[in-house]
């Protein structure tokens, strides 16, 4: 079966920041998600706010941006709906907002499911695999102008999915236990039928047999169903990359947004030179994964396909140099340069374990923290 891919104008960029609403004095996971978002449709023109969406667990709302040519103006749209999601939920009563991979304490069996069909069906089929997806992630959109480039530089971007996932990992905590691992989320998800690490394809028509022998066999209904950790995303025309936990500051998601602009920017350029990019065997990408979802920013990680390793925290402070051209000319220059900011200050899983250690394993203490920090930035949050 044919999938048609959208026209999208080469390396534009779309967000989605998925935020989790808190009980202020008890730190838990609330859910109003669907009380906040009953609020905002009766204030949005139409009856519906056009961005601001219901998530898997009435604890989330995702904010979804616009397209657009640059990562600053996607942030600023959704530090935007992020203010508007404030004024509801505070409206709503003594509630928080939060972002980060996984919540430190709160536990599956108190969640509500959101009373959506695709849900329900998913959770029928998964079971305690689905209600244990208490996570929040990033995602982040560029857009691709033809078809034949999204696969090969899906495959170059596996590449670098390790930095990516070290770079934003915060979940270090689940159900009130510290895993050891900076991204516990990452090995979480990839437990749902069709989530995890993309098969290698060398064709849209390949992907596209792919799809059908799933759709056939009665795993998915469509190709949206496909949950890689970096996806084709056909509907938009673009190259989607789904790999990173959540973060709780805009100016981390501005981060990550420029490298993967830049990384897909810079790929697509080689590759209307006739250059090859840097593709790694399955079993590599699987190692490099588990290596940053285990270590985080303190991971080694496997560089190429002749076995090179190097720590994860040395490549991208050399990846960031290496894109600077590409960043001058995306317009992001500055959010780019904030990941070396990020490698030398530590990623969150690090800082929620420091707020932990300090207050004597306290988990509420990490609550209030991510709170501070997306309320009022990283900087702010360390006074």
């Amino acid at each position: 079966m044919p999938i048609e891919f959208a026209d999208s104008p080469r390396s534009t960029v779309g967000l989605e920041w998925e935020i989790a609403i808190v009980d202020r004095e008890t730190g838990e996971l609330a859910s109003v998600a669907d009380r906040a978002l009953q609020l905002l449709d009766s204030i949005s023109p139409g009856g519906q706010h056009p961005f601001i969406t219901s998530e898997l667990l009435t604890n989330t709302v995702e904010l979804v941006s616009s397209v657009h040519a640059t990562v600053p103006a996607a942030v600023a749209d959704l530090e935007g709906q992020l203010a508007e999601v404030r004024a509801v939920v505070e409206e709503l009563g003594d509630y928080e907002l939060i972002c980060s991979g996984s919540h430190p304490f709160s536990q599956w069996y108190d969640q509500q499911l959101t009373d959506k069909p695709r849900y329900h069906k998913l959770i029928e089929r998964t079971r305690w695999w689905g209600r244990n997806m208490m996570i929040w992630g990033v995602h982040v959109h560029v857009g691709i102008e033809d078809r034949d480039k999204a696969l090969p530089i899906l495959d170059g971007l596996l590449t670098f999915l390790p930095h990516l996932q070290a770079l934003s990992a915060s979940s270090p905590f689940w159900a009130g236990v510290d895993t050891g691992y900076a991204s516990n989320r990452a090995l979480m998800f990839q437990q749902l039928p069709t989530a995890g690490l993309p098969y290698p394809l060398p064709d849209w028509a390949a992907y596209e047999r792919y799809v059908e022998d799933l759709r056939r066999t009665g795993v998915i209904e469509d190709h949206s169903e496909v949950r890689w950790d970096i996806r084709p995303s056909p509907r938009w025309g673009t190259v989607e990359v789904r790999v990173c936990d959540g973060v709780s500051t805009a100016r981390e998601l501005g981060a990550i947004g420029a490298l993967v602009q830049c990384l897909v920017e810079w790929m697509s350029t080689r590759l209307d030179h006739g250059e090859p990019l840097t593709v790694l065997q399955p079993w590599f990408s699987r190692e490099n994964k588990w290596r940053a979802a285990r270590y985080g920013l303190q991971a080694v990680v496997i560089t190429d396909a002749s076995g090179t390793e190097r720590p994860v925290a040395d490549d991208l402070l050399e990846l960031v140099e290496r894109l600077s051209p590409v960043a001058e000319r995306l317009g992001c220059s500055a959010e780019l340069a904030e990941v070396t900011r990020m490698v030398a200050e530590g990623a969150s899983a690090q800082r929620q374990l420091q707020v932990a250690e300090a207050n004597a394993g306290d988990l509420k203490a990490v609550v209030a923290h991510l709170a501070h920090e997306l309320r009022s930035g990283m900087d702010a949050a360390r006074r």
